[in-house]
């Protein structure tokens, strides 16, 4: 209980400069180095990083992706949220805006989430209050997404979230000695069917 009431306090601390979204089931909330080990556990999951752009094989490399996430939110060129259970805290994955361009009122986003809580709705739940978090406060005109031309599971996500298919950009990238495709999705402004979850900041 103790640690879980030292978490509520810095969740606190960290909502005066940092946007926490909320659900009835999920917390979205700042990155903060103590979820390092998560992190690692995610993204050293071959279910996790067969059709993401990013692996790591140890903690210390980790470190480069907590950093990432950092910079992304310092510099304002992106926002990257932790996705937890609103009860408990417990850390689920992280999507967030890998890309953000305030000038042309655009972003891309990515998302992540660990394999055991796939196939739930949690995704498209947090994806959902990211998307409006970004059109709504944001002031976005388009939010894209680009997905591994194979990674049936992800577009579906998408369309579920009335991302349009754009195109396909092939054979755009080498990964493990062979060329692969992207698919782009986007959405504009006032295209934003999911709507249902609601945010907060506090």
């Amino acid at each position: 209980m103790a640690v879980t009431a030292q978490i509520v306090l810095l969740f606190k601390f960290l909502s005066a400069m940092f946007p926490i979204l909320r659900s009835d089931r999920l917390l979205l909330r700042k990155i903060i180095p103590t979820d390092l080990e998560n992190i690692y556990k995610g993204l050293s999951n071959p279910r996790v990083t067969e059709c993401y752009g990013l692996s790591y094989d140890s903690l210390e490399a980790t470190k480069e992706q907590i950093d990432r996430y950092a910079y992304l939110e310092n510099s304002g060129t992106g926002n990257w949220w932790a996705i937890c259970f609103s009860e408990n805290h417990c850390f689920l994955g992280a999507a967030g805006f890998t890309r953000l361009d305030n000038q042309n009122r655009n972003g891309e986003v990515g998302y992540w989430l660990l394999p055991e809580y796939w196939g739930i709705g949690f995704m498209q739940e947090a994806l959902g209050m990211v998307c409006r978090y970004g059109f709504e406060e944001l002031d976005l005109h388009r939010i894209q997404a680009s997905v591994e031309s194979e990674n049936v599971r992800s577009k579906n996500l998408l369309k579920r979230l009335d991302f349009r298919y754009e195109g396909t950009l092939k054979d755009c990238e080498i990964k493990d000695g062979a060329f692969i495709s992207y698919d782009l999705f986007a959405k504009l402004k006032g295209e934003n069917g999911n709507t249902a979850h609601r945010y907060c900041s506090f």
